[in-house]
């Protein structure tokens, strides 16, 4: 059966959260006067970025609520004791230098245009709804799509199998009707794959070596995920009929 929707991630898959993070993170740092602790920008990034990390799989895992995951993230890295308002007063801050450098990537609207009459589209994030629904709301593409899933909400994350069959559920679609499409290859690539969903992993140049580590997935077998390098192969994969897409890159 053919693919009739797809379901994007949001973070480094629409959205370049990577430069928006590090360009948001690097003037926050700045004016917070932070930047001493650290030899450089980028280890004060890295930094932060493992504790994000860390946190995150705490709220995954059930450990703690969204809330609190943003406000131990401060904590550690600012390595002071604070109360809940002034983590919050702290995270409100950085989100001022963060959202001031928000962009989709290049290639998002021309194959968002492309694909609007020939596939329903959604959203799947390991976020909140309200991030995600005020993000995609600013970048003025949330019309786009029927419907914005999200983990807070939901109570489940991806890679769990019930995250990607909850949004085949609102759609009213079964799995292998619905391709996912995320930037990670472990939470979205191979978490999709397995849910029976089509998963397309788009593998950007010079960004995934930024943002995780480790071993790909099996690419290209029927379990796995379709690699790309760019949104103007994903029509092609979809097996969508028009001259936009290109071939694969990968092989």
């Amino acid at each position: 059966m053919s693919i009739s929707a797809v379901v994007w991630d949001v973070d480094d898959t629409l959205f370049d959260y990577t430069t928006a993070d590090r360009t948001g993170m690097r003037g926050h740092l700045a004016a917070e006067g932070l930047l001493e602790g650290y030899g450089s920008v980028e280890q004060a990034l890295a930094r932060w970025r493992e504790i994000t990390d860390e946190q995150w799989a705490r709220y995954a895992a059930g450990e703690t609520s969204f809330e609190d995951q943003r406000r131990d993230r401060v904590r550690v890295f600012a390595g002071a004791e604070m109360d809940d308002d002034e983590a919050d007063a702290w995270f409100r801050r950085y989100l001022d230098h963060y959202e001031a450098a928000w962009a989709l990537f290049p290639d998002v609207l021309p194959v968002l245009d492309l694909l609007a009459v020939s596939h329903r589209h959604a959203v799947l994030s390991n976020s909140s709804g309200h991030v995600q629904e005020r993000k995609l709301r600013v970048l003025g593409v949330r019309d786009r799509f029927e419907a914005v899933l999200c983990a807070a909400e939901l109570g489940v994350s991806k890679p769990d199998a019930r995250a990607f069959h909850a949004v085949c559920d609102t759609l009213g679609l079964a799995p292998h009707q619905v391709a996912y499409v995320g930037d990670h290859p472990e939470i979205d690539g191979r978490g999709a794959a397995e849910a029976g969903l089509l998963s397309v992993w788009i593998d950007r140049p010079g960004l995934r070596a930024a943002v995780v580590a480790g071993t790909p997935p099996p690419v290209g077998a029927a379990t796995g995920p379709r690699r790309i390098a760019t949104l103007a192969e994903l029509p092609s994969v979809l097996g969508a009929d028009t001259r936009f897409g290109a071939p694969s890159t990968f092989g």
